[in-house]
C-alpha cells in the first residue's frame, strides 16, 4: 500500500496503531538529550493539532488477528503533524501493547532533530521503551550516539557507553574522532529535574583522553538557566603570579541571577567577586563587588599604588561597580556606570571584567530622542586607573573634576526657514575640582567650580548654478554666560603662569560672550571620465566674518572642554575648529582648498584633500593665549597657516594606504605626519602606522614624538593563524609594547595563547602577561580575559 491517507472507518484501528507508533518513536527520541540549546517539548502531542492526519507509506502491511499484531515491512515512512519515522519495519503487538521499529531507523522531528537507531522497542503510554546503536543529531549541530538506550517510568532515560560532542563529523572519514568529545559509561537524563548526569566518562581531544571526570552534571536542552559551577579560569601576570578562578552561578529565578567567583594568585592570595544581575521588562542592572587582602604588596613596584607608599604597603582593596539602562518610554532612557574602588588602579590591575578600562567614567544619564530633538543630560566623573601614587606631581587621577552636570540639546525645525535649514544648539556645564592641576607653562584645569551656559543657532541655505557651483550663505549665532570660583592657590598659579608666559591674568567671577557669524561656502564639483576611470575635482573655497573673540590677549576664560586640538585636514573646512565650546573662533577668516576622488574599472579608488587656512582681520583666536596654549604651535597661529592634506589610495586586492600630514607654509618643513600601510588579502593581514609630530613647547611637548605601530595575522592550515602586534617609540627608543599569539577557531572548538609585555618608556621597566583562552561550544570558556589583546 502506498501513499494511503488514513481516516476515520475501517482503517481506524490502523490510524491508532500508526500515530501510536510515529508518536512513541518521536517521543521517546525526537529529542535525546544533549548540552545543546534547542528547545524541546515535554510532550509532543501537545503541539499536534486536533485534526492533523497521518501518512503511511509502505510496500506491505500484515494484520494477524491470532497474535494480535499489524505489522509495516518495507520501506515504512509514517508522516504525522510534521515528523516523519521511516524504517524498514514497524510492528504493533496489542497483547504487550509494545511497539517495535526496526531497521535503519530514522526519526525527523519537526524541529529538525535527526534520531537513528537500528532497533526501537517502546510501550504505546510512551512510560518504558530500549533501543540500541542510537545516533541523535540537533537542529543545532549537536551531536549524541550510544551503544543502547532504556527508558523507565517515562522519567529516566539511562545511555549506555554514550557520547556527546558539538564537532560536525567529518565528510570524508565519518569514523574520525570529532575535535572533542565526552565519552561516559552511563549518561542519566531525568525529563522531571531537566538534568543530564554523566557517570565514569572521559574528555578526549583528537581522540586521547585528557581528563578522566567521575561525576558532573549539566542542564538538560530546554533549559536556559541552572545553577552550577562554570568553566574555571587561568591566567598570569608578572606582579600577580599564576592566577586561577572558578565561578558559581545561581539561577535565582527568571529574572534575576548571581555569579560568584573565587581567584587565587600565587604571589597575591585570594580574591573574592559577586556579580548581582536582574532584568525588567524595560532594561537591566547589575551590581558587582570584588575584594583582596593582598599578601605580597612589595612584588610590585616601589612607589606605584598597587604597592602602596613607603611604610604604608596598600594591603586590602576592594571596589563596588553598578550598571544599568532602562527604558522609560520609546523615546527617553536612564541608566547609570559608577564605579567606587578603595584605591585608583585596582579593577585594573585585578582584570575586573566591565571596570578594568585606564579612563573609566562614572557616570548617571537620562537621554531623549525624537525625530530631530536630541536631548542628554547627564553627571560624570572621569577616573584614571593609573599606577602613579596621588602623591607624585604626574598623577592625573586626583585632579580630575566632577562634571555636574553636563547637558546638551540638538532640534532641527522639519519646516524650512527662509529656504534654508535652521538648527539649534544648548550645551551647559558645571564642574567642581579638588585639587589643581597645573604645570610651568600651563593650567589644565583650576581648583574650584566653574560653570557655562551656551546656546547657538545656524541657518544655512545651498542654491546651485547651471555651472554645477553650490554657493552655501551661512548664519550663526552664539553666546554664553559663565562663572568661576577659583581658589587662591589657582588663582595665584595662574598669575604665575602669565608671568611665565609673557601676559596677563584676568579672570573673573562671572562674564557673558557671545559671537555672530557671516558665512559663505562655495563649491564646484567638476566630473571628469577617462576610457576605464571617473575622477571628482571639487575646489571649495569659505569666508566667515566674525568680530573678535571676547576675553582674549590675557588668561581670562576657564578652558577646559577645548584643550584638545589638532589641525588637519579633517578639520580645514570646519566653522569652528577649537574641540568645545569654552574657545570660540574670532575674526576674519577664509579656508582654501579642494577635494578628490577617483575611481577606476580595475577595483582601485583615491582620494584626497589639500588646502590653507587665511586669518584676514580681527584677533587671531588660536595665536592668543589661554590657560593651556591650546592654539600654540598648532599651524593657525600665523596669519597664513601651514599646509595640510591627505592622499588615499586603496585596491581590489586589499591594500590600503594613506598619507597625511601637515607643512609649514614657508619652508615645507614637516610639522606633523601619519603614514598607514595596509594589507587584507585572503590568510594575510598586515597593518603598519608611522607617526610623528613635531615639538610643542608651548603647548606642554619639548620634544619631538615619533612612534611605529605594527600589527599583522596569518591564517594557515584552514583553521590555525598567528597574529602579533607592537609599538616602539622612537624617540625614546623603547618597545612600548608588544605582543604575539597564536590560534585556532573552527565551529566547536576555539583555542588562543598569548604573550604581551609593556614597557615604561622612561625607566624601561617590562611588565609581562600570559593568557590562553579555550572554548568548547555548547560546554564553556576555559582561560584568561587576557587572551584576546591583539586580534
Amino acid at each position: 500500500m502506498r501513499g494511503a491517507v488514513v481516516k476515520n472507518g475501517r482503517f481506524s484501528r490502523l490510524s491508532l496503531l500508526c500515530g501510536v507508533s510515529g508518536l512513541a518513536c518521536l517521543m521517546a527520541y525526537g529529542f535525546a538529550p544533549t548540552p545543546a540549546a534547542a528547545q524541546v517539548p515535554d510532550s509532543l502531542t501537545s503541539n499536534i493539532p486536533s485534526d492533523a492526519q497521518m501518512l503511511l507509506e509502505s510496500d506491505t502491511l500484515v494484520y494477524d488477528n491470532d497474535s494480535q499484531t499489524v505489522t509495516a515491512v518495507g520501506g515504512v515512512q509514517i508522516d504525522y503533524a510534521g515528523n516523519r519515522l521511516v524504517a524498514q519495519r514497524v510492528e504493533y503487538d496489542r497483547k504487550t501493547q509494545r511497539l517495535i521499529a526496526s531497521g535503519s531507523v530514522e526519526i525527523v522531528h519537526s524541529d529538525g532533530t535527526k534520531v537513528h537507531s537500528e532497533h526501537i522497542d517502546i510501550t504505546d503510554d510512551f512510560a518504558d521503551g530500549f533501543t540500541n546503536a542510537l545516533r541523535v543529531e540537533t537542529v543545532d549541530k549537536t551531536y549524541f550516539a550510544a551503544e543502547s538506550a532504556e527508558r523507565m517510568g517515562g522519567v529516566l532515560t539511562t545511555f549506555h557507553n554514550g557520547v556527546y560532542t558539538a564537532c560536525e563529523p567529518c565528510e570524508d572519514k565519518p569514523d574520525k574522532p570529532a575535535i572533542w568529545r565526552v565519552k561516559s559509561q552511563k549518561i542519566i537524563w531525568n525529563s522531571q529535574k531537566k538534568t543530564i548526569r554523566f557517570q565514569n566518562s572521559n574528555f578526549e581531544f583528537f581522540g586521547m583522553p585528557i581528563a578522566y571526570l567521575p561525576v558532573f552534571e549539566i542542564a538538560d536542552p530546554t533549559v536556559k538557566r541552572k545553577s552550577g559551577f562554570l568553566f574555571p579560569s587561568i591566567s598570569y601576570k608578572s606582579e600577580l603570579g599564576v592566577g586561577a578562578g572558578i565561578p558559581y552561578y545561581f539561577a535565582l529565578s527568571p529574572t534575576y541571577d548571581l555569579t560568584v567567583k573565587g581567584n587565587y594568585y600565587s604571589k597575591q592570595g585570594f580574591l573574592g567577586e559577586a556579580e548581582w544581575r536582574q532584568r525588567f521588562n524595560n532594561g537591566q542592572y547589575s551590581v558587582k563587588i570584588a575584594g583582596i587582602r593582598q599578601q605580597d604588596p612589595e612584588a610590585f613596584k616601589t612607589g606605584t599604588e598597587n604597592r602602596g607608599a613607603a611604610g604604608d604597603l596598600n594591603r586590602t582593596r576592594a571596589m563596588m561597580g553598578t550598571q544599568g539602562q532602562f527604558a522609560i518610554n520609546s523615546r527617553w532612557d536612564f541608566g547609570w556606570n559608577v564605579l567606587l574602588q578603595t584605591d585608583k588602579n585596582f579593577s585594573r590591575t585585578y582584570g575586573i571584567d566591565n571596570y578594568e578600562q585606564y579612563a573609566h567614567r562614572s557616570e548617571v544619564y537620562l537621554t531623549g530622542l525624537n525625530d530631530r530633538n536630541y536631548f542628554d543630560l547627564r553627571g560624570m566623573k572621569f577616573q584614571i586607573q593609573e599606577d602613579i601614587l596621588d602623591s607624585n606631581s604626574s598623577s592625573r587621577n586626583d585632579k580630575q573634576a566632577w562634571v555636574l552636570p553636563s547637558f546638551d540639546y540638538a532640534y532641527i525645525p522639519d519646516a524650512s526657514f527662509a529656504g534654508g535649514q535652521l538648527s539649534f544648539n544648548v550645551n551647559a556645564r558645571a564642574l567642581d575640582r579638588s585639587k589643581l592641576d597645573v604645570s610651568t607653562q600651563r593650567v589644565r584645569g583650576i581648583e574650584g567650580s566653574s560653570g557655562r551656559l551656551t546656546a547657538e543657532a545656524e541657518w544655512k541655505r545651498s542654491f546651485i548654478t547651471d555651472g554645477g557651483m553650490v554657493f552655501t550663505p551661512l548664519l550663526a549665532f552664539q553666546a554664553d554666560g559663565n562663572y568661576l570660583n577659583a581658589s587662591s592657590a589657582s588663582l595665584a598659579a595662574i598669575n604665575s603662569v602669565a608671568s611665565t608666559n609673557g601676559t596677563t591674568a584676568d579672570m573673573r567671577s562671572s562674564f557673558f560672550r557671545s559671537m555672530a557669524t557671516l558665512g559663505l561656502e562655495w563649491r564646484w564639483p567638476i566630473l571628469f571620465s577617462a576610457t576605464a576611470s571617473s575622477h571628482v575635482l571639487e575646489p571649495t573655497a569659505q569666508l566667515f566674518v566674525r568680530p573678535n573673540e571676547d576675553y582674549v590677549g590675557g588668561l581670562s576664560v576657564p578652558n577646559e572642554d577645548a584643550q584638545s586640538f589638532v589641525f588637519d585636514a579633517s578639520t580645514l573646512f570646519e566653522r569652528d575648529k577649537f574641540s568645545g565650546y569654552d574657545r570660540i573662533e574670532g575674526g576674519t577668516r577664509a579656508n582654501l582648498g579642494f577635494r578628490y576622488v577617483g575611481t577606476f574599472d580595475s577595483g582601485w579608488t583615491t582620494n584626497a584633500m589639500f588646502g590653507q587656512s587665511y586669518h584676514l582681520n580681527g584677533e587671531n583666536s588660536f595665536a592668543a593665549p589661554d590657560l593651556v596654549n591650546v592654539g600654540a604651535n598648532s599651524g593657525l597661529e600665523s596669519d597664513r597657516s601651514d599646509y595640510v592634506g591627505l592622499v588615499g589610495v586603496s585596491g581590489p586586492s586589499g591594500i590600503s594606504a594613506s598619507l597625511s600630514g601637515r607643512f609649514d607654509e614657508q619652508t615645507w618643513e614637516v610639522r606633523r605626519s601619519e603614514v598607514k600601510l595596509g594589507y587584507n588579502g585572503g590568510p594575510l593581514a598586515l597593518s603598519a602606522r608611522y607617526a610623528f609630530i613635531q615639538a610643542q613647547p608651548d603647548y606642554g611637548f619639548t620634544e619631538d614624538r615619533h612612534e611605529v605601530a605594527f600589527g599583522g595575522s596569518a591564517q594557515f592550515a584552514e583553521n590555525w593563524r598567528v597574529f602579533g602586534s607592537g609599538t616602539y617609540d622612537l624617540e625614546e627608543n623603547v618597545m612600548v609594547k608588544n605582543g604575539i599569539g597564536f590560534g585556532y577557531a573552527d565551529e566547536c572548538f576555539t583555542y588562543l595563547m598569548t604573550y604581551s609585555q609593556t614597557r615604561d618608556r622612561i625607566n624601561k621597566e617590562v611588565s609581562q602577561s600570559i593568557g590562553f583562552n579555550i572554548t568548547f561550544r555548547t560546554l564553556g570558556d576555559f582561560g584568561s580575559a587576557t587572551s584576546n589583546f591583539v586580534q
